[in-house]
């Protein structure tokens, strides 16, 4: 398992310089931005969101929304509203909210505990997941219901260590969000807990009314990392109205798969009704 956890460190460091790089070349749709004071997390935290285009004159319609890890404006945000913007304006894809959350601590708030020795010598502190989950569930999405006009659709999208909270956040709370997309998730993390224990925790829901959606990059080694296991066991024991996705994206790299694959996925799981 060393060897696994230092690739997938190298992956992780690939990744952040190619994505803050990339940011500067999209032109960024309008968007809002405000401050949320996090009782959980002890700090302020910075929140881009982006409105379809109709937003300000449809004044009675509700739309569905889409949580972002990663969601700075120096980050995945600028890429994201942009493909959620032109697919909608396309009528590709049905209107809906992105809310982007931007870093603090990235890899304190994507990772959960670790017993790996490697894996905790990636950041000053990790483990922090389930305060990030709470900080989510219990400060931010209150207060985006508040200030925006939303239909009780729920989804999030991230990739890397965003994909991996993604993954665990679905396995610790299946019912926080109804759509689930992880781009290249980094699996292998303590050992690939996750992925050994998808089994026992799909068999405790005998139903879920979700969409799943992971997706293998082709450098990114997930399905000896830990995709296989997952996607072997949702083949056997996937809750009855789950409907899930393990789709490799050979073409594309780990540093590449957001801004290569997204479009299409956003276009295929939220096609207009």
């Amino acid at each position: 398992m060393k060897r696994r956890s230092t690739r997938g460190v190298l992956l992780l460091l690939g990744l952040v310089v190619a994505g803050h790089a990339a940011a500067a070349d999209v032109a960024m749709p309008a968007h809002a931005s405000f401050t949320l004071d996090s009782t959980v997390l002890r700090e302020a935290r910075h929140i881009n969101v982006y409105t379809p285009p109709a937003y300000p004159t449809a004044k009675d319609a509700r739309y569905p929304v889409l949580y972002m890890p990663d969601g700075g404006l120096q980050e995945d945000f600028p890429h994201v509203a942009a493909d959620v913007d032109a697919a909608i304006r396309a009528g590709a894809m049905r209107p809906m909210i992105v809310v982007g959350i931007e870093n603090t601590e990235r890899r304190r708030d994507m990772t959960g505990p670790t017993t790996v020795t490697s894996d905790r010598e990636i950041a000053p502190r990790v483990g922090g997941s389930a305060a990030f989950r709470a900080f989510i569930a219990d400060e931010l999405m209150p207060e985006v219901q508040r200030r925006y006009r939303t239909d009780g659709h729920r989804a999030i999208v991230g990739e890397s260590l965003a994909g991996l909270f993604v993954v665990e956040t679905f396995f610790a709370q299946p019912k926080l969000f109804d759509t689930w997309i992880a781009l290249s998730p980094s699996l292998w993390w303590n050992d690939m807990a996750l992925a050994r224990g998808a089994a026992a925790r799909l068999q405790a829901q005998p139903s879920l009314a979700s969409t799943l959606y992971v997706a293998s990059a082709g450098d990114d080694g997930l399905d000896e990392s830990g995709g296989g296991l997952l996607r072997d066991a949702l083949r056997k024991h996937a809750p009855r109205g789950l409907r899930w996705y393990y789709q490799p994206w050979p073409e594309l790299k780990h540093a590449t798969i957001y801004r290569g694959a997204s479009p299409a996925i956003f276009r295929q799981l939220f096609a207009p009704k």
